[in-house]
């Protein structure tokens, strides 16, 4: 297959996403980005691959790109549309969603995601929308993959400024409540790279770089001492094909590709 000659990196890390879901059913789905990837996989890879919107749809499949989960394209050729009390609770919290798809703000080394602010909580640099559904998709979603547009020490931070949605490792370590069902992270795309996550109480691994990347470009944007596997393989670049995909079919407004 031809690689395409001027793909953007917001193409560059779609398109590694939806490799990551050839073999994956049921994905649990945010606006923007990881809709993007799962619109791509199933056109290419994935023909029986199911979305999953959080205001209650599942087996999506609008009929134009959706610019947010109440948009009414959503529910055109679903499968069905049930109240979010009913797809929170018998959808996600039945075990039935093998991949919730998250954006955040920051991440640490064991996959806790924050999207609720920035800075101190009284006086903080950026306050954000929050959980949504998210905290309840990282829990008990089979496994979680997810895509940031940065990879720096502000967005893979040591520590976390806020968690909003808890990792097995921070959940196990408070000693309260339930415990998530959900492996948690286990890829994150980033523009430098691809993490992941085996072990469901351990650390973020670098598998892949991307063309042009080093590992040690990887390693000195990391906020901790990220763990390199012994293998590091590099992201196939976007061909022909999945580029006019993205740019004539699924984002023809440049919503999200940029």
């Amino acid at each position: 297959m031809t690689t395409a000659p001027d793909y953007s990196q917001t193409e560059l890390i779609v398109c590694a996403a939806s490799k990551m879901l050839a073999d994956k059913r049921t994905v649990f789905a945010g606006i923007g980005l990881p809709t993007l990837a799962v619109d791509l996989a199933h056109r290419t890879l994935n023909r029986d691959i199911e979305l999953i919107y959080e205001s209650g749809v599942a087996g999506a499949h609008p009929e134009a790109m959706a610019e947010g989960i109440a948009d009414s394209v959503v529910v055109s050729g679903s499968e069905s549309v049930v109240s979010m009390q009913a797809l929170f609770g018998y959808v996600l919290q039945g075990g039935n969603v093998d991949v919730g798809f998250l954006g955040a703000a920051q991440i640490d080394r064991h996959g806790s995601l924050n999207t609720t602010v920035i800075g101190d909580w009284e006086k903080p640099t950026v306050r954000l929308p929050g959980s949504g559904g998210a905290a309840d998709i990282m829990a008990n979603s089979g496994e979680i993959f997810v895509i940031i547009r940065r990879h720096d020490h502000a967005s893979f931070p040591a520590e976390l400024d806020f968690i909003t949605s808890a990792s097995p490792v921070a959940a196990a370590e408070s000693g309260d409540g339930i415990q998530p069902q959900g492996h948690g992270v286990s890829v994150v795309i980033t523009p430098l790279g691809v993490l992941q996550r085996a072990d469901k109480f351990g650390e973020l691994v670098l598998t892949h770089t991307h063309p042009g990347v080093t590992v040690d470009q990887v390693k000195e944007a990391t906020g901790w001492d990220l763990q390199v596997a012994d293998e590091v393989l590099s992201t196939m670049e976007p061909t022909v094909e999945e580029v006019r995909l993205l740019r004539d079919e699924i984002d023809t407004v440049r919503l999200y590709l940029r």
